[in-house]
Formats: C-alpha cells, structure tokens, sequence
C-alpha cells in the first residue's frame, strides 16, 4: 500500500521549477539570507498528489513582534508578482497554487540557534529543520527505511481520512516512537504510533532533539477534537488488523486497513 502513495521523482518538478522565481522576488523585495527545502520533500516522506513542495526562507532584518506581520508581507510580495495565482497564509506557511503545482514557503529568522517561525497555534517557536533532517535519517538509517515508510502510512491516514494534524508532528512522532524500539514491525508500530498520539491526547511534542520547540499537532482546539475523535477509530482499526494478521486471518487484517485508510 505504501509504495502506491510514493510520489514519482517528477511529482514536485513544476513545484520546484518556481523556486528560483520565488527566491528572486523576496530577495528583491524583502531581503533573504538562503533558501532550502524542508519537510517531506526534504525527508522523502511525501505522498502521492498530497504533499508540497515545502521551502524555509531566512530573512533579513529584524524580527517583527507578530509573526502574522512577516506572513503578510511575505504573501504580498509574492501576490504581486503571481498576480493569477491563488496565495494564502496556512501558519506557518504562506501557500502558492500554482496550476503546476503548489509551494508552501515557511518564512522564518535566523538566531543564535536555529530558526523563529510562526506557530501553528499562536505566537512564535524555534524550528531547526536540518537538525531534524538529520535526526529523521538517522533513526531512519537504524531501522532500514522504517521511519519514511510508518510516517508515508500515517500521513496516507491523515489525507484519506481529512485529518487535521500537522504532517511535521506525524513525522517527528513516528521517528520518536522508532527511535525507542529495536526493532520494526509494520502493523504493530503502526498501531503503536496512532495509539502513542491518541494517548498523548495530540499534546505538543518536545522537538526529540532537544533544540527546538514543541511541535503542535493542530492548529485549533476544534481541530484537535476533530482530529483525536477520527484518530480514535484508527486506532481501533489498526488493533483489529494486528490481532487478526497475529492470528493468520489475513482477509480480516486487509478488511480493517481497508477501512482504516478509507480504500
């Protein structure tokens, strides 16, 4: 199931063919220090016709008191120049649909130690997205893969069922939960990374690397009910489709992961 919601290697190719548009416009306009890829483009957790191409931007100058600020000016300049292009601010994204594609930009500054991007929920928080690149690899390196095939299958979950969590947080739990164990099991982990999260109640996660800030699961309480009520039957779900397959039921196991991820 995994391998029919890997993207090809031409999915993100006009996303990213708008990258040095982009990167010119706000250099122009706002004055940027670099510009990098981020996320599941980055990490190799995308899934097919979901994911973004997702891209950090360091700003120059100084750091206003609201982040909203920076996202609107961000979103502005890039209107103006995309004028037929669909533009909205998604925290702590600003959002561009092109027809070819869509690119979510995170604006952010720069500081001693990593980076200041607008939280999901309010207010600012700490990002140090090549630590945790290299944090997911590593955990990921550990189990031969298992981290970008358990976070493709929950973010498959999230998209087929409207979820409303944050991809990033899926991420950084399920390198979390791996990074505790010795080993992989395919429907035992996915179990135990969906009930993990249910049990933490979709509580902000400590950034695993100790730098950042915590990674928020939703960006609303709505949200979180919403969310935690759906993740609730996944766990279900997924419970059922372990103790059957431990069993040798498999057409039972494959009936639960079908409703699971809603197939």
């Amino acid at each position: 199931m995994t391998s029919l919601y890997t993207p090809s290697s031409s999915q993100f190719q006009g996303a990213r063919g708008h990258r040095s548009s982009i990167e010119s416009r706000l250099d122009a306009y706002l004055g940027i220090n670099e510009m990098f890829e981020i996320g599941s483009l980055r990490h190799g957790t995308g899934v097919w016709l979901h994911s973004d191409a997702d891209y950090m931007v360091s700003l120059k100058g100084v750091m206003p008191g609201s982040p909203f600020t920076m996202l609107n000016k961000v979103k502005e300049t890039l209107q103006a120049r995309f004028a037929s292009t669909r533009i909205v601010i998604s925290r702590p994204a600003v959002v561009c649909y092109f027809s070819d594609g869509v690119v979510e930009i995170v604006p952010a500054y720069p500081s001693d130690s990593g980076y200041w991007i607008a939280n999901p929920a309010s207010g600012w928080m700490k990002s140090h997205p090549k630590s945790h690149n290299r944090y997911v690899a590593d955990v990921n390196s550990k189990h031969g893969g298992a981290v970008k095939t358990l976070a493709r299958q929950v973010k498959v979950w999230k998209y087929r069922r409207d979820v409303p969590i944050s991809s990033c947080y899926i991420e950084m739990r399920a390198a979390k939960h791996l990074d505790g164990e010795s080993g992989y099991s395919p429907l035992w982990d996915l179990y135990l990374s969906l009930k993990k999260m249910h049990d933490a109640g979709l509580a902000a996660l400590n950034d695993p690397t100790g730098l950042g800030s915590r990674f928020g699961a939703c960006s609303s309480d709505s949200n979180k009910s919403i969310a935690l009520s759906k993740l609730g039957t996944a766990v279900t779900r997924a419970l059922k489709a372990k103790d059957y397959d431990n069993a040798g039921k498999n057409s039972e196991a494959v009936e639960q992961l079908k409703l699971l991820f809603n197939k």
